[in-house]
């Protein structure tokens, strides 16, 4: 299985959500399962990489050109697919995945989580999407969307697609729909 994990590329965050990214990455290497990231090294992205391969596992990397060009590929990557823009990065991601993670992160993880949730909504693919949120970071958010579907604006069966965990075992399970 591939699994594709959205997160922090900021070096400024707290050390233990990039603990939480590396023991994301141990555990899906532990199940001889690929991981498909954005391609970056540092932060929360390199630790969930390094994770994946401290135990073995595959790592698949796709980043734009300009992030390259200054040094933000993930050189130890797998296989490192080099893409001309960000929408092009997320199509193929998806395209890669057979289910998807967010771990926290900020606007840029915010947007392909609700791409790829939508994504999911209209029917464009059946795989899984996952928030793993240990130290409840998104509490508002979940709060926002429960809000939202109170108004009308979320459809009904929309937040019920999404996974919301609190645990690694309990996001990995969830991969698999």
């Amino acid at each position: 299985m591939r699994i594709a994990v959205y997160c922090s590329s900021s070096p400024t965050i707290a050390q233990k959500y990039q603990d939480l990214a590396r023991e994301l990455g141990e555990a899906i290497g532990r199940r001889n399962w690929d991981l498909v990231s954005g391609g970056g090294h540092i932060s929360m992205m390199g630790a969930v990489a390094k994770g994946v391969r401290s135990t073995g596992g595959h790592t698949i990397g796709v980043i734009p050109q300009l992030l390259v060009d200054i040094e933000f590929a993930d050189k130890e990557s797998d296989e490192l697919h080099v893409v001309d823009s960000m929408r092009e990065r997320k199509g193929k991601i998806e395209d890669l995945a057979g289910a998807f993670i967010a771990l926290p992160g900020g606007l840029g993880t915010l947007e392909e989580l609700f791409e790829i949730w939508v994504g999911r909504f209209l029917n464009f693919h059946q795989k899984p999407v996952i928030i793993l949120d240990p130290f409840g970071l998104y509490a508002p958010l979940r709060t926002l969307i429960d809000h939202l579907e109170v108004e009308g604006f979320v459809k009904p069966g929309q937040r019920e697609l999404l996974h919301w965990c609190t645990s690694v075992e309990e996001a990995l399970e969830k991969c698999h729909g």
